[in-house]
């Protein structure tokens, strides 16, 4: 039996717009018309790695034919709210990265007008579809834990520094901080209540790269999210650290990842389990099957991330970190260091979050 592929233009073909080319192009749901970058090189790249598909640099072309069903916006994020209008213009479907807009104000617009619409939007908030995130919260949802009480979250590595690609998403703790704040929302079900951030300017850089906030969401649950690419740049031998820990009133739920493998225990009031999986990585590939199933059901399912989820968390991202504004936020450290920092990550070849050439 023949599958009716959907027809997709991919718009940005940088770090995020190559994992999306690759995932769907091992799928057999996609047919990817159209790849459209103004970098040159990115073009030719494009064309190296689909030869199938009709390489452009004027995004307005992708838009304007007809055959295109969805759109793939990888670009900047101060380009998205202009070409989330275009889509929505064009009736396109669409698969956004995050966040949806560069300003809070172009995001909640963002919101209206696509949810005014009938067309399928979703947007990478890659956490949701982590299947370790989704044991938990099945293991929360059968009472073994009692109540939910804390939910506390870190992740900290040696990653992309200041200058390395956040300019158009914010600090570390609004470009990668923000799926934090958006999964601790989808454990307590709830809205942020009340918070209280501390933020460091590490390297002595004008805006802070690790943060830490703590808090209660409206339902009484409490919250703690750690943030940062701090995490010993220049030792000999790098790590990280990062988890999920969730409290309940008679049993825990945790889980650790080496970016490889992650380990999800959980231990109820009769039962423990110990599960270990590989990884996952960006759950692309999940999140490009929930987008096609719900292209072919004409609705949205329950379970794809909404533009509303991405706008929300990027705004109290936003407020956590002018929170930490308002409180002591110490300078540590100097640029030298910072830019020993890059030099190194110019040359690495095993690292976290390396540059692609």
């Amino acid at each position: 039996m023949e599958i009716n592929k959907i027809r997709i233009g991919i718009i940005g073909l940088g770090r995020m717009g190559r994992f999306y080319l690759n995932e769907m192009k091992k799928s057999n749901r996609w047919d990817i018309l159209y790849i459209c970058d103004i970098d040159p090189r990115s073009r030719e790249l494009a064309q190296q790695l689909s030869p199938e598909s009709i390489i452009v640099s004027d995004e307005q072309v992708v838009f304007e034919d007809p055959r295109v069903q969805a759109v793939g916006l990888f670009t900047l994020a101060n380009l998205r709210a202009r070409q989330i209008r275009k889509a929505l213009q064009y009736g396109k479907h669409i698969l956004s990265e995050k966040p949806i807009a560069d300003t809070i104000e172009d995001e909640q617009e963002m919101v209206r007008l696509t949810e005014a619409s009938d067309r399928i939007c979703t947007v990478n908030l890659y956490l949701r579809n982590s299947w370790y995130h989704h044991q938990i919260k099945n293991f929360i949802q059968s009472g073994e834990l009692g109540e939910l009480a804390i939910i506390r979250i870190c992740h900290m590595t040696p990653g992309l520094v200041p200058g390395e690609g956040h300019e158009h998403e914010g600090p570390a703790f609004h470009d990668c901080g923000m799926h934090y704040v958006d999964i601790a929302r989808w454990y307590a079900e709830s809205e942020y209540a009340t918070w209280h951030a501390q933020a460091v300017k590490m390297w002595n850089y004008q805006e802070p790269w690790w943060l830490q906030c703590h808090g209660t969401f409206q339902n009484g649950i409490t919250f703690d999210i750690t943030q940062g690419f701090v995490y010993g740049q220049l030792a000999k031998d790098q790590t990280h650290n990062s988890y999920i820990d969730i409290i309940g009133t008679k049993g825990i739920a945790r889980m650790t990842h080496d970016f490889k493998t992650a380990v999800v225990e959980l231990r109820g009031v009769s039962e423990t389990q110990r599960i270990e999986k590989p990884f996952g990585g960006k759950n692309i590939d999940v999140l490009c099957d929930l987008f096609a199933d719900s292209i072919q059901a004409g609705k949205a399912l329950d379970s794809l991330p909404q533009m509303r989820d991405s706008a929300i968390a990027s705004e109290y991202a936003w407020q956590f970190l002018q929170d930490a504004q308002t409180h002591a936020l110490p300078a540590i450290g100097n640029l030298e260091t910072l830019e020993q920092i890059r030099e190194r990550r110019r040359t690495m070849k095993n690292g976290y979050g390396l540059l692609r050439k």
